[in-house]
């Protein structure tokens, strides 16, 4: 790497926190031009490190060095002068205000004079459709941000962080919302941005990116720098390996599954928005894994939230264990021993101000209540304490606040909680989305088991080899509409691709 190419140089950073050593003597050197990859588990430090860059927080040690000259990087305002910015990987969109306002939002183009200055709408259009057009971004400025989809809210996100006009870009998991076809209009973007010579940091579990986008890989370990690669001399089980440690020779767990009888029963499930699912009928078994595969829009999501009680039905019946039941809310769900893991963990799985213990035992409170109204603080910890040895949960301890946790080790504090609740059927949206590569196997391990133990799973993924290598058996949605239901074991990509791109009159 020769040194007049080097635009971004971190050096020896490090950074504690109270009982963890985030990050220990760190270094990072990103060309002009390039794109750099940043890999490693979940809690290896990638995150640290990008917060130290942006400003976030301040490193305890180490320097950073902007086009060879050493720079002071007190918040984001300050990295976004020098002209670095970042995509987070958790939105923050203002879902009241519309696309443009979110765009400019604390740099608005005024108009005017002295005490007699107003926002300057017209040019604030201007430069969003502009924007837009540069980008082959197809939205209205002017509709309210609330009204969009995560994609369209990530495609935004991207946007803002192009008009900065920023020499170096950092993108936290940017795909982990997007259709295939809004990930290449993305690698399109990233492509014009390297024409310009804007450095671009990628953070991503997903190793078929890696390798397509990527002109450099540096691997973390533990907070620690394990080395950097061109990325044309890598391979994914190389990369595996150099995350890990070790030599990751399975993806997915073996499956020894038998699925039983039918358990659940869906007949012409119809929802009351017209614009959603309609007349879906399907059935599970007795210890199967039935993935439901599709694209954005599809909607899974709202299918699997109705069978939770979340989304209310305008037609259709659940047959649970040949008796016809109703489910009108989670409450109902919950009694008849049906769990849903969410799939956005952070807006709608965890409380990040309160403990593992919490976020554990929040599912089961009412069974913990004593006759004078009191919790049973020891049987809470009890079952906190189990739940972390059975599942493996990495925390300092189950007071540790669960925000601190890596995403990983809070998915399975999730899982952990509906466990507690002994649930038959369990509803898992996108379980591994944000999850590193060993961290996905701990939890596919985890599933594969609850499935030997006869509980049966329903598995929304947007990712193929998941769907592939996890379910029985694959049921693909298409624009609310279900297009068919393929053998797991036989089932290949392009078939599910098909079946995802079918249209139903």
């Amino acid at each position: 790497m020769a040194s007049q190419d080097i635009l971004l140089e971190m050096r020896n950073v490090s950074k504690e926190f109270p009982g963890v050593k985030a990050l220990d003597s760190v270094n990072l050197k990103v060309r002009a031009g390039t794109v750099h990859a940043l890999m490693g588990e979940n809690g290896a430090g990638k995150s640290t490190l990008m917060k130290c860059l942006f400003g976030i927080y301040k490193p305890d040690s180490g320097e950073i060095l902007l086009d060879a000259k050493k720079v002071e990087i007190s918040n984001s305002k300050a990295a976004l002068d020098l002209g670095i910015s970042m995509i987070h990987q958790e939105l923050h969109p203002v879902p009241h205000r519309n696309v443009m306002d979110n765009l400019w939002l604390g740099r608005y183009p005024v108009k005017g004079f002295g005490p007699f200055k107003l926002v300057d709408e017209a040019k604030m259009l201007r430069d969003t459709e502009q924007l837009f057009k540069d980008l082959q971004i197809d939205l209205d400025p002017k509709i309210l941000l609330g009204k969009l989809s995560v994609s369209k809210v990530q495609s935004i996100e991207i946007a803002k962080a192009v008009s900065f006009n920023a020499k170096v870009i950092v993108m936290d998991e940017p795909t982990s919302s997007l259709t295939g076809n809004e990930v290449e209009q993305l690698f399109n973007i990233i492509r014009d941005l390297k024409k310009r010579g804007v450095a671009i940091i990628y953070i991503s579990h997903k190793m078929e990116e890696i390798l397509e986008i990527s002109d450099e890989v540096t691997v973390m370990r533990d907070g620690k720098y394990i080395g950097t690669w061109p990325a044309a001399e890598l391979t994914t089980d190389m990369i595996i390996s150099k995350m890990v440690g070790r030599d990751l020779t399975q993806r997915f767990p073996e499956r020894f599954n038998n699925p039983g009888d039918v358990v659940l029963r869906i007949e012409g499930l119809t929802a009351c928005d017209a614009k959603s699912f309609k007349d879906i009928s399907f059935d599970l078994k007795k210890g199967e894994i039935l993935g439901i595969g599709g694209l954005v829009g599809s909607q899974r999501t709202e299918l699997i939230e109705a069978l939770f009680g979340l989304r209310t039905v305008s037609s259709g019946k659940f047959v649970l264990n040949s008796k016809e039941i109703s489910i009108k809310s989670p409450i109902a769900a919950k009694k008849h021993k049906i769990a849903l893991l969410t799939e956005e963990r952070r807006a709608t799985g965890i409380f990040p101000v309160l403990s593992v213990l919490e976020n554990t035992a929040i599912a089961k409170q009412a069974r913990y209540e004593t006759s004078y109204l009191l919790l049973n603080e020891k049987q809470r910890v009890a079952d906190a304490e189990q739940s972390m040895q059975k599942l493996r949960i990495k925390t300092p301890s189950i007071k540790t606040l669960i925000k601190n946790l890596s995403g990983g080790n809070q998915q399975k504090v999730l899982l952990s909680r509906w466990l507690l609740t002994e649930p038959e059927i369990l509803l898992l949206d996108e379980p591994t989305r944000g999850i590193d590569v060993g961290a996905k196997f701990e939890i596919y391990s985890i599933i594969a088991e609850l499935a030997r133990q006869g509980r049966s799973i329903v598995m929304i993924s947007s990712e193929m080899p998941e769907l592939l290598g996890m379910s029985d058996r694959i049921m693909v949605m298409c624009e609310g509409r279900l297009t068919g239901i393929v053998d797991g074991n036989k089932a290949s990509e392009e078939e599910i691709m098909r079946l995802a791109t079918q249209r139903l009159s």
